[in-house]
Parts: C-alpha cells; structure tokens; sequence
C-alpha cells in the first residue's frame, strides 16, 4: 500500500508522540484563552450598536494589558498550529486525501491565525483607542477603514483555511478513518467554538464577554482536551500501549 509520508496509510502510530503533541496544543490553547480573557474581561456600553460597542469595551484597557493579549496569543496560537499535526497523523493513517486536505487548512491556519488575525486585532484596538485621544469624532471610522486595509482579507483567508481544515478532520473521524471511535468528530473546533458562542446569550456580563471574546481558543481546548482524555479508549492502531 502507497506510503504517504513517514506513515504507511493502515499501519501503526506512536502513541506517545501524538500524546505529547496534543498536550502541547492543550498548553498552547490556555495560553491564548489567557490572552483573550485579559482582552474580552469587561462589560459594554449598552447605548452604542456594533463593532464600536466592542472596541469601546476594549479601549478601556491599559496598552500593558493588550500587549499581554497579543502577546500570550502569539504564542499559544503558533503551538496549536503546530500541534494540529497529531491529528494530521491520525487522519494520515487512514486517508491520504482527507490528510492533504487537513494539512492544506493547517498550513492556511498557521499563516494567519497568529500574526495576520490575532495580532493585527489588538493593533486595531490599539489603534482605536488612541484615536480617541488625538481626535475623538474620527476615531472610529478611521479604524474601521485600518481594519478593513489591514485585518479584513487576512481574517477571511484565516476562516476559509479554519473550514477547510475543520471539515477535513470531521469527515475523516465520523467515516472511521483514524483509529479514534466515529462519534470522536465531536472533539473538533467548530463544536468548541459554537458552544462558547452561545454564550453571547447570557447577556453583557465581564465573564460572558471574556469567553465569548476566547470563542477559538475554547475551541481549541475542547478539541485538544478531548482528544487526549479519549485517547485511552482506543484500542487500535498505535505503536505502543
């Protein structure tokens, strides 16, 4: 059978390795729910609609706290997009082609999830909330113009790679291609994700904005974390036990 890589598609896996991985990626998830707790901690201002009630919650902070933001995001980010390669080897034991694909999304996830999305969002904020200083009336226009020159197209590229990559890894666990249980797909990003996104309907509290402001990195919790307390259930498919 046709090898792909430095695992043979159908043979055996090391356990250990994948584990440290998925341990690392869990590390690098709390790290960034960190980050996005220090920058989503907060209430609204319930008179103002839109991405300026946001960006008014978050000017608030002081510019030491959105460098932590960034910086704990930076960090917890790129090891998660390092990571997401025990998974690739998962889905590589069992399908080239859903392999290729997830693989595509991660490099797509590593390129911009980081430095093109997450960084460039406190730039905004940043930018916003001196704006605000030197010329009040013009402050949000103007980073909304920022946002849409240097934010927007990375953004959408950074969700296009996230659906690829998500879909990928669904279809190749719920088709038992990877030696976890099917119903393993639930341990993806979007569920994660969607989760900490209803929680929007909790209503404008501090901690309720904080999760929902960490909606990705809760998603990577959910995967990481769920992926490595399962890992014991699965009885095939490793190299050690």
């Amino acid at each position: 059978m046709k090898q792909f890589n430095d695992i043979g598609i159908g043979g055996q896996l090391d356990r250990n390795r994948i584990r440290k991985l998925f341990f690392i990626g869990l590390s690098g998830a709390i790290l960034t729910f960190a980050g996005d707790w220090i920058l989503g901690y907060g209430v609204c201002d319930e008179r103002l609609t839109g991405l300026e009630k946001k960006l008014m919650q978050f000017s608030a902070l002081s510019d030491t706290a959105l460098f932590w933001s960034a910086f704990l995001g930076l960090i917890g980010i790129s090891l998660e997009g390092l990571c997401y390669f025990g998974i690739y080897r998962l889905i590589a034991s069992g399908s080239e082609k859903h392999a290729h694909i997830f693989r595509s999304g991660v490099f797509g996830y590593m390129l911009f999830a980081a430095c093109g999305v997450h960084v460039p969002c406190l730039s905004s904020v940043y930018f916003y909330k001196h704006m605000l200083l030197e010329n009040p009336e013009a402050a949000y226009k103007m980073t909304i113009q920022f946002g849409m020159y240097f934010l927007l197209p990375a953004m959408i590229l950074f969700l296009i790679f996230l659906f690829i990559m998500s879909a990928a890894q669904i279809s190749a666990f719920a088709k038992g291609l990877t030696p976890y249980p099917k119903w393993c797909w639930i341990f993806s990003l979007p569920v994660g994700m969607g989760a900490a996104i209803m929680l929007k309907f909790a209503g404008n509290h501090a901690v309720t904005n904080a999760l929902t402001a960490a909606w990705i990195s809760i998603g990577n919790i959910w995967m990481f974390g769920g992926l490595l307390l399962t890992m014991n259930r699965v009885r095939k498919g490793w190299e050690t036990q």
